[in-house]
């Protein structure tokens, strides 16, 4: 049960659920700057071809003409700071959205977010000719927002609020509708819509650098307007009622939360293709260490995001040498057990 307390000098701020000390909130933080660390280290030193840990620290520091410096500058670095972009985005996005939608259940993925923007892309290349991800991002956007208005009417079309239940259900509607059109589209015409098939598996392989910084500033745009709202979003968790009472301005904390959500998701899934669950298990995750102040899971969500994309990539070369196992693959093979363990446990990281 969430328990509301009155903070002494600060009495419109809301004190969420069970106590946890400043100092173990830190503590953790500063173990999860460590393991994305060494993560990141791990990103850059592990391959599908073997390249020794001296020819990679040599490559790294030194670039040349050499195979590991070419490695290490043109395959790892990219998909490393990809990694890095996509994983805070979509655990930034998964926090948001079950803050915004009081569902713990709730992802981009699992509320049909990510199904439409890559429908939208899906028509994109199918009647406008797009290739590659600089094409894809404005459609990829206006595809994530749509299906992010359209998941919210379709759950409050009945009683006139939207239920944590009938938005569930109306996303995945939502979003087997979509995804059948996008597949159905993609027979039609296998030529045309051969780069988007690869695009589509979740892979932080396939983007370029470049295409990184093109969306870097949306992604950032995202993450700050989360940032800034997750303060209203502890309010909003305890219901519209009292959040109105407690000072809170709802309807423009929900349209800052839904743009940061589109701008997260949208550009996180142009980059990639979508990376289903990461949203969905990278708050639950950390609510379990920092309780349910937004403000913590916010700022821990960036920093865990990463982390379990950058360990799904770093397995998918090991386990597959010579080839590789997409990143997308991997995060649902994980993601459909913990989210059916979560359905089954009912205090799980209630919000």
């Amino acid at each position: 049960m969430t328990i509301v307390r009155e903070v002494a000098g600060h009495s419109s701020v809301p004190r969420l659920g069970r106590d946890i000390s400043a100092p173990r909130r830190l503590l953790g933080l500063a173990l999860l700057l460590f393991v994305l660390t060494a993560s990141v280290l791990a990103s850059l030193a592990v391959g599908a071809n073997h390249v020794p840990l001296s020819q990679v620290w040599q490559g790294f520091w030194h670039p040349d003409k050499s195979e590991a410096s070419v490695i290490v500058w043109t395959l790892r670095v990219p998909r490393t700071v990809v990694g890095i972009a996509v994983g805070a985005a979509l655990g930034v996005a998964g926090a948001s959205i079950q803050a915004l939608t009081r569902n713990p259940l709730a992802d981009p993925g699992i509320l049909g977010v990510n199904a439409g923007a890559g429908f939208a892309v899906t028509l994109g290349v199918g009647f406008f000719g797009l290739s590659g991800i600089t094409g894809y991002i404005w459609f990829a956007f206006a595809g994530a927002a749509i299906a992010t208005v359209l998941v919210y009417l379709i759950g409050s079309a009945t009683r006139g609020t939207a239920s944590p239940v009938t938005l569930v259900l109306a996303g995945v509607a939502l979003g087997a509708v979509l995804n059948g059109f996008s597949t159905f589209l993609t027979l039609i015409n296998p030529e045309t819509f051969r780069s988007i098939r690869n695009w589509g598996l979740g892979s932080v392989a396939r983007t370029s650098l470049d295409d990184t910084v093109v969306v870097a500033p949306l992604l950032a745009v995202g993450l700050l307007i989360a940032v800034v709202v997750s303060g209203s979003l502890n309010s909003i968790a305890l219901g519209d009622d009292l959040a109105v009472s407690l000072g809170t301005k709802v309807l423009r904390t929900r349209i800052l939360g839904v743009i940061a959500v589109t701008l997260l998701a949208g550009g996180a899934t142009a980059l990639t293709g979508g990376i289903a669950f990461i949203g969905l298990m990278v708050p639950h995750i950390v609510r379990w260490f920092v309780g349910p102040d937004q403000r913590w899971i916010i700022v821990y969500s960036a920093l865990a995001g990463p982390v379990l994309i950058l360990a799904s990539d770093v397995l998918g070369r090991v386990i597959a040498r010579p080839g590789e196992i997409e990143v997308g693959i991997l995060t649902a093979v994980i993601g459909a057990p913990a989210l059916i363990a979560l359905v089954r446990r009912r205090k799980a990281s209630g919000l």
